[in-house]
């Protein structure tokens, strides 16, 4: 298995996750890798899922309903992650399609799926995105308004919040935004933590992340 392909990448990711987890004084097994297959097709996701992965990222609804529902009747165990910012007009097929959420971040998203849990009779794994950063272009709760939001969520909603997501700003060293995630997921007396990409998964494996999303270190460069 050669790095050049995307199950020889898959390898590699998998060990620097061990390696990480391993110097953090983690168990591996704490850490669920994401595999990013948003813009690949099925064809291309096949390899990967022939190789043992199963958890998977999208960022979009439509296009995860193109090719998921397909190699779910060729494959078992999978594991669907919704990444991208979801609308509210898509919250019924969000929550049909995805095993887990990592984009709640206002009112109005946290109502569409609420009441289509309910009304699927669904329970699926949701994570509040912070926008750390505070970035004006950039979707999540602002943090100082983090707290009461999840509050609402729980109480008010009563979903099933596991945890808390963030993107960190590209011009600022990670590790300070993976640090102010983790402090508040404790806080917040919340378990998971999906942080970390290709480029700084180890980072967030060092601050505690349960989930990191890496697409390009494994699939290649998107067209």
């Amino acid at each position: 298995m050669t790095f050049e392909t995307a199950p020889g990448r898959l390898s590699a990711i998998r060990l620097r996750m061990e390696q990480a987890c391993r110097a953090a004084g983690r168990d591996a097994n704490q850490a669920t890798l994401i595999a990013v297959s948003k813009t690949f097709e099925a064809a291309e996701i096949r390899p990967v899922l022939a190789a043992g992965q199963r958890a998977f990222g999208e960022n979009r609804v439509q296009e995860a309903a193109g090719k998921w529902p397909g190699l779910r009747q060729e494959y078992t165990g999978i594991e669907l992650h919704l990444i991208g910012p979801l609308q509210s007009n898509k919250a019924k097929e969000a929550v049909s399609l995805f095993d887990c959420i990592h984009t709640i971040d206002r009112v109005k998203i946290a109502q569409a799926v609420a009441a289509e849990l309910a009304r699927q009779a669904k329970r699926l794994t949701l994570f509040i995105q912070v926008n750390t950063g505070a970035e004006p272009q950039k979707a999540g709760v602002l943090p100082a308004e983090t707290a009461s939001f999840v509050e609402h969520c729980r109480t008010e909603l009563n979903l099933p919040v596991a945890g808390l997501m963030c993107i960190p700003p590209v011009d600022e060293e990670p590790a300070i935004h993976f640090a102010f995630l983790s402090k508040m997921a404790r806080e917040l007396q919340l378990e998971k933590l999906s942080m970390g990409m290709s480029a700084d998964f180890e980072t967030a494996l060092e601050f505690g992340a349960t989930h990191v999303r890496v697409g390009s270190a494994i699939f290649g460069r998107r067209s």
